[in-house]
């Protein structure tokens, strides 16, 4: 019985010892990298930590997609990125992307969202800027949009699940 017991609270200590083991391993890389792309858990807290004064948000949302964010990803080196994802309320799963990236910088987030199929790209007039709007196909056929423009000195790109109408609200509510 005795043995059992020193067992159990030998085992309870090695699980300890791998838990913390494992979480300063996480850590350590946010501490030598500072700056480095890594998950948020809110947009303010992106603006304190990274100090990035303007980050662009929709102040419209099509009732199909839920606020806030349900993942931010941002990093301030080697440029700033900004990556916010949404979902749809219905499904759950991941309907909208919004990036924010130093102009200039090739960036393109498309993991879980990505074009297979452009079927049209043509300049689109957003509320005075000049912005790139494709319309085409993603993953099952599903009808998606994107569209880009420069914004002071940031890209922005927005990528839907969708025909591009409620897209372009979304894009021009971001908008100053």
């Amino acid at each position: 019985m005795r043995k059992n017991f020193l067992n159990f609270i030998f085992f309870g200590i090695t699980i300890t010892i791998l838990i913390t083991t494992l979480k300063v391993l996480n850590w350590l890389p946010t501490v030598f990298h500072e700056g480095a792309m890594r998950k948020y858990d809110n947009i303010e807290e992106v603006r304190v930590k990274l100090r990035i004064k303007e980050v662009y948000i929709p102040s419209y949302f099509p009732q199909s997609i839920k606020w806030p964010p349900s993942d931010i990803f941002a990093q301030a080196k080697p440029f700033t990125a900004i990556v916010m994802e949404f979902k749809n309320a219905a499904k759950g799963d991941t309907t909208l992307i919004i990036s924010q990236v130093t102009a200039g910088s090739n960036f393109i987030y498309d993991r879980k969202i990505k074009m297979l199929q452009t079927r049209e790209r043509i300049n689109y007039p957003l509320k005075g800027r000049n912005a790139s709007l494709e319309v085409g196909v993603c993953v099952n056929d599903e009808p998606c949009s994107r569209i880009s423009w420069d914004e002071g000195e940031y890209r922005i790109n927005a990528v839907m699940k969708s025909t591009p109408i409620d897209l372009l609200k979304i894009a021009e509510s971001m908008l100053h």
